[in-house]
């Protein structure tokens, strides 16, 4: 959720990323390789979303990329072993909604796309839209709810974004750039209440200080009294909603 311009960020990625499917301890896993102009060394992480992604300075080898995997195997198949289960989005799965547990039910003849309501999300249409119709409804209620919070949060601070997006991103809940454009994951829409206020309070506090001085979290806290909680929550429950769709 820092307060840097992701634009900016992703401009310096000048090759995208490609993938690979190689053995590790007896299974074959997909790692992407990633060449950016910032990096000054090969790095290994593994993503909720991606799996394991190798990032590779501009003239680092993809050979040297697959080295490093090689000397920290035990560590990449530890951390594959503890992500959850990638959440399908399928009828009769649990989805939670504003933190809250929602079934997916499926009404094949009915019209009117996705909507939530009575602790269902209601989905019509044939099967194979069912997943993109119920991603797409969490997308719109996204927009709805994080928006009007954004905004009631900006003015007590007396503060205007620009405009909120909601983006479907995997590595930050929310960002926020230098013109004043604040963005949210459409997953966010899953986490409980507190959680929303604050990450909306955080990147509300980016637009008067683009940094993490001691000025913005003070300003983070007077506009949520969620924040040991709500991060608390976001690191012990937050790749959960990450594996969602």
């Amino acid at each position: 959720m820092a307060g840097q311009n992701a634009d900016a960020a992703a401009a310096l990625t000048v090759e995208p990323p490609s993938t690979e499917r190689v053995p590790v301890r007896g299974t074959l896993i997909t790692v992407a390789f990633k060449r950016s102009a910032r990096a000054r060394r090969i790095s290994l992480r593994v993503d909720p979303a991606q799996g394991v992604v190798i990032t590779l300075p501009m003239r680092g080898s993809r050979r040297a990329g697959l080295a490093l995997l090689r000397a920290h195997e035990d560590w990449v198949s530890e951390r594959l072993d503890a992500l959850p289960q990638a959440f399908a989005l399928k009828p009769g799965a649990i989805l939670p909604v504003n933190g809250l547990p929602h079934e997916i039910v499926h009404l094949p003849a009915g019209r009117g796309g996705a909507w939530v309501e009575d602790g269902k999300i209601f989905v019509t249409g044939e099967p194979e839209f069912l997943a993109r119709r119920v991603a797409d409804c969490l997308k719109r209620l996204a927009r709805q709810r994080l928006s009007a919070m954004a905004a009631a949060t900006a003015q007590r601070a007396a503060l205007r974004p620009k405009t909120v997006r909601i983006k479907d991103t995997r590595s930050r809940w929310g960002s926020c750039a230098p013109d004043g454009t604040l963005a949210f994951c459409w997953r966010l829409i899953c986490a409980p209440d507190f959680v929303q206020d604050y990450v909306v309070a955080h990147e509300v506090a980016h637009l008067r200080h683009m940094n993490h001085g001691k000025q913005f979290w003070q300003l983070t806290d007077e506009l949520t009294p969620h924040r040991p909680l709500a991060t608390a929550w976001l690191s012990s429950e937050g790749v959960s909603l990450l594996r969602i769709g």
